[in-house]
């Protein structure tokens, strides 16, 4: 077992360098560039301007040689003007170029700091990890025991009308996106139309996260992700009730509720743990359109902000941040795979 993680991490490792890489490429195109000269500098910039501007803040280098810089296992880049002052990645404002360090990275914890939000994206990120990492907690709690009921119920009696009509609701929630289920929710019971129910405000549960103010972001959420889990676990669950095992202990004379509680249940739910640890990954950057439409400015809303104001360095720190959770994922899966199904043997 030991060994097995030690080959995915290093797996990770090099998978996490590759995807931040093509991200790096990706945000320090020219047209990306020349936009943040403009709006860090002067809209009306002339092309050798941009230019001058880009090289005295180490743009113009290659793209390994940033790229480098960027992890923390290159120099930071240091420019000196005219005057002899010495300017640089790892040169904070007011600070002398001899005291500062010659490494300044992800490595060294240094994230850069967010234009678009004008604070350090270190800051940035762990605060809006934190808002969407509430309100993951409360979509986990509401969508995984739903779903798995749900798909449970229906796999039990394959073809029953239980099973049709709870599979058909997974359907419509699964295929119905998380803008249209959101403003429906909204229309209905947080406006004049319909009943007040839920007085709660996505926007006030960034000060006092309670369920209150979750209840219609977290059911927006839970509606679209129950409905895949519990048509996977219908699925696992319809398999295992008509295995041989089950058809011996039928022919023993147990009891239909024993069979599944204590032979089909454990069997029926190793497919579905795989599919719910692939959800954090889908819950941490899926949220960007419900954080919108609720106002709620969490993790998904820092993406938005990052992409929509070319802040190179928020939008590099989420990438990282994303990468990281959707591998750590993968490798708790993978493990906990490993433990749950007893016919699986690693040497």
């Amino acid at each position: 077992m030991g060994l097995f993680i030690l080959r995915r991490l290093g797996i990770m490792i090099l998978t996490a360098l590759c995807l931040t890489f093509v991200v790096f490429w990706l945000t320090n195109l020219y047209p990306n560039l020349e936009k943040l000269a403009k709006s860090e500098g002067n809209q009306r910039m002339s092309d050798t301007e941009v230019t001058s501007w880009l090289a005295e803040r180490g743009y113009a280098q290659p793209l390994y040689v940033k790229y480098g810089e960027w992890l923390g296992i290159a120099p930071g880049f240091t420019f000196t003007d005219e005057e002899g002052k010495v300017t640089g990645r790892c040169i904070a404002p007011g600070q002398a170029a001899e005291d500062a360090p010659n490494y300044c990275g992800i490595l060294q914890g240094d994230w850069g700091r967010s234009t678009a939000l004008d604070d350090e994206v270190s800051s940035v990120i762990a605060t809006k990890l934190g808002l969407t990492g509430y309100l993951m907690m409360w979509v986990l709690i509401v969508m995984v025991p739903s779903s798995l009921i749900i798909g449970v119920l229906a796999g039990m009696r394959e073809g029953s009308r239980t099973d049709r009509s709870l599979s058909t609701l997974s359907i419509i929630t699964t295929a119905t996106p998380e803008y249209v289920s959101g403003v429906l929710l909204i229309t209905f019971f947080a406006s004049g139309v319909g009943w007040k129910i839920f007085k709660g405000s996505a926007t006030k549960a960034m000060e006092e996260p309670n369920l209150e103010n979750f209840t219609l972001p977290v059911i927006t959420i839970s509606l679209y992700g129950m409905g895949y889990i519990a048509r996977m676990t219908r699925a696992s669950m319809t398999e295992v009730m008509t295995a041989q095992y089950i058809r011996t202990a039928r022919l023993k004379g147990l009891g239909f509720r024993t069979i599944v509680m204590k032979h089909a249940l454990r069997n029926a739910l190793i497919a579905p743990f795989t599919v719910i640890m692939l959800q954090i990954p889908w819950l941490l950057n899926g949220v960007v359109i419900v954080e919108t439409l609720f106002n709620y400015k969490g993790f998904g809303w820092a993406l938005v902000q990052a992409a929509g104001n070319n802040d190179i360095e928020l939008l590099l720190g989420v990438s990282v941040v994303s990468v990281v959770v959707v591998l750590l994922t993968q490798l708790i899966s993978d493990i906990g795979y490993v433990f749950l199904n007893p016919r699986i043997r690693i040497s």
